[in-house]
């Protein structure tokens, strides 16, 4: 990933999310107050799941607006701006690459869900039918491709140098035995390369938006392994923020059993929820 906080992107952001540099603020009506906190998610499951929570704050006095953006760095540039409060789209590994790549110091104040990646069916309609030279297209970003390959070793598929974990690259690769060759693609790209590959290993949420389901997919990730343990969906925000009270509020109505309960109810095992 380039470095991505420049004077363009900064300008692109001021006109896309104007007028939120206020969020966090109280806002007086007809002698009362309230607080309003704007968080920036992908539209899917992210903003669908911070739907559901925005009637329960609601009632605790907190309005929540949310900033629907497909994107992987928008989110995060603007909370660094201050024109949103917080984001929900990331996991820990992918916010320590941005934090490290852009001299930032973005937080995590809590999990909410888990995204199990799948291998899906693009030319090639059973993994066993995999030949000599198949072409496999995986996530571009560091850490998306690395639990990608992880699971890759999972179904015997590679296998990884024994310490390579959640920071695996194909130089980590000991082993190849298909010869397989890697399409690097952004993450929302995944689904569209289908025709084109023999198979994709692609992100939960960008697997959902382009109408494929979990029990599709060839393989999974399974829940109990160590990308269900590292690679849960978190609400980040800046370090000046990360003991709000309207942000602890929204993380523990995110963690309650209403949100689980509904989480499990509409995503059908692609989305699984961490708490509740």
């Amino acid at each position: 990933m380039k470095k991505i906080i420049t004077k363009v992107i900064a300008a692109a952001l001021t006109l896309a999310l104007a007028g939120s540099v206020a969020a966090c603020s109280n806002v007086n009506a007809q002698g009362g107050a309230g607080t309003v906190i704007k968080v920036g998610a992908n539209i899917t499951p992210h903003s669908e799941i911070l739907e559901e929570a925005k009637p329960i704050l609601a009632k605790q006095g907190i309005t929540l607006e949310i900033v629907k953006l497909e994107d992987s760095v928008t989110p995060n540039t603007g909370v660094i701006e201050g024109s949103l409060d917080a984001n929900y789209f990331q996991h820990v590994p992918y916010l320590d690459q941005f934090n490290s790549e852009n001299n930032s110091t973005l937080v995590s104040i809590g999990a909410v869900h888990y995204e199990p990646f799948g291998v899906y069916a693009g030319r090639v309609k059973d993994l066993k039918d995999l030949k000599e030279g198949a072409v496999v297209a995986v996530p571009n970003n560091v850490t998306n491709e690395a639990r990608a390959l992880l699971l890759l070793a999972q179904e015997g598929l590679l296998t990884l140098k024994d310490d390579a974990g959640i920071n695996a690259t194909v130089e980590d690769i000991t082993a190849n035995p298909l010869n397989i060759q890697f399409k690097e693609l952004a993450p929302e790209q995944l689904v569209a390369s289908l025709p084109d590959v023999d198979v994709a290993v692609i992100n939960g949420n960008y697997a959902i938006e382009g109408g494929l389901h979990v029990s599709q997919a060839l393989a999974v990730e399974a829940n109990d392994g160590l990308a269900a343990k590292t690679y849960g969906n978190i609400i980040a925000t800046s370090k000046e923020k990360e003991n709000d009270p309207s942000l602890a509020a929204l993380v523990k109505v995110l963690q309650s059993k209403e949100i689980a309960d509904f989480i499990k109810g509409k995503y059908d095992g692609a989305v699984v929820p961490l708490f509740g």
